[in-house]
């Protein structure tokens, strides 16, 4: 093998892994806000549990940590922030930022707008 053969292989090689880690890190915010989606599900349905147990669901200063599932934090690293309101409580993900508001991988995501 030549120089430039050996070259040409490392080029090729080199634009096929920028290619694959285009598609990864694009799809991979996607992912995480799919999982919050099924952890609100999840700490609901053990909301309904303790609410079924207890008779009322737990106050807001006791908050997730009154319930016997996990997890407690969102795929960003930030808690699960829970707020008892009526008519139900409110479980709130702020996103990737773990800033109020925002769009996107950004954007808070919470158990009521995944009811609509």
């Amino acid at each position: 093998m030549t120089l430039v053969e050996i070259m040409v292989v490392l080029v090729i090689l080199g634009l096929i892994a920028g290619a694959v880690v285009i598609n990864v890190v694009s799809n991979l915010d996607t992912a995480r806000t799919d999982r919050v989606r099924m952890d609100l599900g999840a700490i609901e349905n053990a909301l309904k549990i303790y609410y079924a147990k207890h008779g009322r669901y737990p106050d807001t200063a006791a908050g997730l940590s009154a319930l016997e599932v996990s997890p407690f934090q969102d795929p960003w690293g930030n808690d699960y922030l829970y707020v008892n309101e009526a008519p139900s409580p409110l479980i709130r993900s702020l996103g990737r930022d773990g800033l109020p508001g925002g769009e996107g991988a950004d954007g808070d995501l919470d158990n009521r707008q995944l009811a609509r």
